[in-house]
């Protein structure tokens, strides 16, 4: 095999679930990364979609077949850059995936550092440094059937000596590098790094070691090598500081976050990412300015033409929307995916999802979704709410009172009602619960004909 990926002296961007989409990863090499990582994907996930070319944003993707959401998108600008990080406890998945997905990505890492349960418990991230053989196992089936470099990142274990030996063991196989986050499994951001220890891996091995768990020190790019160099190691991997701020990597220094999230959100524009996931982006990025006049404002947004709306690029994202509906763009599901979710994460060892998932999935069949979101300030009337609405309905018609059903998903909420014997929901996820139901009473009283769809495009709470 033919390492066409040289790990040494190299900024990394980290894998990051919900960060890591394309829109973030070229930001990232716009702004000076050498090397990105995909959030990580769970092999399944992989394995059920389809790869499609897609003619009108000149990107590669992988379609879930089941719901037609985009599982991993990529285009020609990242390529020989992009590094797709898998979560597996399967050689014979890491395997499948690793040939279906190869010519699109140029490398392929596996998480063996994720401290979640839902991973754990699937046997996947830092379970497989329990698990050696497993994870030996794993490395070494990719590594001799695969055309593309092949890596893991790990924790680093309790003791020393338990930390190098699994190291060694590692690097035996064969992979191009080995990735290491500074801190052990129970230990969290607020924990110091342990640079020392990333330092003895560095004098033990041979690959390139890069390393991670850094960002509490990282403010510009001279405090990501300060840290490399620290750590003794060949590359450096960020994580947090470029999800706070991606011009971290600007040699130049970093960049005002207004001007980094205009650039994010036309990257989210031109490759049609999704509102909820380009949401989620520039909230990290916000942070503390989330309670800010224009932090509440876009709060309040749910649709791709209203986050924009709130740093002044609306009219060009409703451009490109316009020549993306007239191209016919398929696969348009992606506007409104689910979140990652700790059922979703987790197989029951036959590489599917776990039982619990596939029947939420069943048991949303038989509702009516529309793609509707609450804005708060559409209504400045509490009586004229959706709920209150639909409440007043339901008592006039003699109906049993609406039922509302909560799905909470990875921070985020949908809510089902039930009026009579249909049962109704948006398909956007909303930031609590209470949003979340007015958001399906929204969607009752539509199809109630109390509310009618031209009023609510007009008004921003619906996507045709």
């Amino acid at each position: 095999m033919e390492n066409i990926l040289d790990y040494r002296n190299k900024l990394i961007l980290a894998p990051m679930v919900r960060v890591g989409t394309l829109p973030m990863r070229l930001l990232a090499l716009c702004y000076g990364a050498d090397i990105v990582y995909s959030e990580e994907i769970i092999d399944w996930k992989l394995l059920r979609s389809e790869r499609r070319v897609n003619d009108v944003l000149n990107t590669v993707d992988y379609v879930d077949k089941s719901d037609g959401t985009i599982i991993f998108r990529t285009c020609e600008k990242e390529k020989g850059k992009v590094a797709l990080q898998l979560g597996t406890a399967s050689a014979e998945r890491a395997l499948a995936v690793g040939r279906m997905i190869q010519q699109d990505i140029t490398a392929i890492d596996i998480n063996m550092g994720c401290p979640k349960d839902f991973s754990i418990k699937g046997g996947m991230g830092v379970a497989l440094l329990y698990d050696l053989d497993r994870a030996k196992t794993i490395l070494k089936t990719l590594v001799d059937n695969l055309d593309i470099p092949v890596t893991c990142k790990i924790r680093i274990m309790p003791e020393l000596e338990d930390t190098l030996h699994t190291v060694r063991t590692l690097e035996s196989t064969g992979i191009a590098a080995i990735a290491v986050h500074g801190r052990t499994k129970i230990e969290r951001p607020r924990h110091p790094v342990h640079p020392d220890v990333i330092q003895k891996i560095c004098e033990i091995t041979k690959i390139p070691v890069i390393a991670n768990g850094g960002s509490q020190e990282m403010n510009k790019r001279s405090d990501i090598l300060r840290f490399r160099d620290a750590c003794g190691a060949s590359s450096v991997m960020v994580a947090r500081a470029a999800q706070w701020n991606c011009s971290i990597f600007r040699k130049e220094g970093p960049l005002p976050i207004e001007e980094v999230i205009h650039e994010y959100l036309r990257l989210a524009i031109d490759y049609d990412n999704s509102p909820s996931n380009t949401k989620y982006c520039v909230q990290m990025i916000l942070r503390d300015l989330q309670e800010s006049a224009m932090g509440r404002k876009f709060l309040d947004s749910q649709t791709m033409e209203q986050i924009c709306d709130v740093w002044s690029i609306g009219e060009y994202c409703r451009k490109k929307q316009l020549e993306y509906h007239k191209a016919g763009l398929q696969g348009r599901r992606q506007a409104c995916p689910q979140p990652e979710t700790e059922q979703e994460a987790t197989s029951n060892g036959n590489g599917n999802p776990s039982k619990k998932a596939r029947i939420e999935s069943t048991e949303e069949l038989d509702v009516i979704q529309d793609n509707v979101c609450f804005i708060r300030v559409n209504y400045p009337v509490d009586g004229d709410l959706p709920k209150s609405r639909l409440y007043i309905y339901t008592v006039k018609n003699n109906l049993k009172l609406p039922k509302y059903e909560i799905v909470h998903k990875d921070k985020l909420f949908r809510a089902i009602v039930l009026v009579g014997d249909r049962r109704y929901s948006s398909s956007f996820w909303e930031k609590n619960k209470k949003y979340a139901e007015q958001s399906a009473a929204l969607s009752c009283l539509l199809h109630l004909g109390i509310v009618s769809k031209e009023k609510l495009i007009a008004d921003g709470s619906m996507i045709e």
